[in-house]
């Protein structure tokens, strides 16, 4: 991506100004709460087809996000090939199932309890698109030489951020997944040792008969989540 000798600097006026009432700016925050109240966390999904279009778009989004140095030291694997998503289920499972024999601890697993989760994935094979979220540790100039990328874990969950909230404005459901450890995905997907495998997002339509956990919808109110200092 970068080329040593064109790292300068080099302003250009403001593109895309929005210039919104204060009204509008209301309007506007009030619209996008509204929407994105309703995105749930999914592990019932059909086997509806999803088509790339959508997939690469929504991760179009996902590269827009701010990142330290606009080092963009993200890289995301978009799966529907089902063999390679049973690999993965299978690879997953077998960590999970350690996870839940004990090796995440007692409080964990009991924090855990009331979403109901356990060490069957069947939403890795079912969902149409598994979406594997890389974080570059380093990247390389075009001759092939390291530079060192900043921020890299706040970059990366801005830019997950970013694709949860398009999938669901796509209409899509989504699920976060991160089996530990996590490094089979480097080899099952052929990437680099600089990049970090963090979340695995099932992405798909819920089911007819899809659910979620009660306790998911107990979201902490406003006053105890900010504080205003003005």
């Amino acid at each position: 991506m970068f080329a040593r000798e064109k790292i300068n600097y080099a302003p250009i006026p403001l593109p895309d100004r929005a210039n919104l009432t204060d009204d509008e700016m209301i309007a506007a925050a009030r619209a996008f709460y509204d929407q994105m109240k309703k995105r749930h966390s999914v592990r019932d999904f059909c086997d509806r087809p999803v088509p790339r279009q959508v997939i690469e778009d929504c991760v179009r989004t996902a590269g827009s996000a701010p990142s330290g140095a606009n080092h963009q030291p993200w890289h995301f694997v978009a799966i529907s090939n089902p063999a390679i998503k049973a690999q993965i289920r299978a690879a997953a499972e077998e960590e999970e199932k350690k996870f839940y024999e004990g090796g995440g601890g007692d409080e964990w697993i009991k924090a855990l309890e009331p979403i109901g989760t356990n060490a069957d994935k069947p939403h890795l094979d079912i969902a149409p698109w598994l979406i594997v979220i890389f974080a570059q540790r380093w990247g390389e100039f075009d001759d092939g030489t390291r530079y060192k990328n900043y921020y890299v874990p706040e970059s990366t969950g801005i830019a997950t951020g970013f694709l949860l909230a398009a999938l669901h404005q796509a209409g899509l459901v989504s699920l976060t997944h991160t089996p530990n450890p996590m490094s089979f995905l480097n080899d099952l997907l052929g990437r680099p040792k600089s990049e970090k495998p963090i979340m695995i997002v099932a992405v798909g339509h819920p089911s007819d008969d899809a659910t979620v956990p009660s306790v998911a919808k107990l979201k902490k109110p406003l006053d105890e989540i900010l504080t205003v200092a003005d």
